[in-house]
């Protein structure tokens, strides 16, 4: 996909303050953080969303997720953090390239959903 933003930064053509990259994945800083600590971990290789995510990327997946306590630790949140993965239009997915969320700080995060 030539002109997803995500896939753009995973091949270095659009800039971002990286907290990781290898061959397959990249972790970077949201520009909107939501709180102290907001990763964005992404693959490279375009994948439009967990929805369409196969049985042949859970190798992939795997990775990305194993690295998020990692990168959690790393840049400010030793005592836990939330991962969010947003899917499709329901789950108010914005960019339609599969991205975790890694959210935390040094404070405890506010309830998930509101109640209602």
């Amino acid at each position: 996909m030539q002109d997803c933003i995500f896939c753009k930064i995973g091949r270095g053509e659009i800039p971002a303050k990286k907290a990781y990259e290898d061959d397959e994945l990249v972790a970077f800083h949201d520009i909107s953080p939501q709180a102290p600590l907001h990763l964005l971990v992404i693959p490279k290789r375009h994948i439009a969303s967990l929805a369409e995510a196969g049985d042949a990327d859970a190798p992939v997946l795997g990775r990305m997720l194993a690295l998020t306590g990692r990168l959690a630790r790393e840049n400010g949140s030793p005592e836990g953090y939330r991962t969010i993965v947003n899917t499709g239009r329901i789950g108010r997915q914005d960019v339609m390239h599969l991205h975790i969320h890694v959210i935390g700080g040094p404070d405890p995060l506010g309830a998930m959903l509101p109640r209602r």
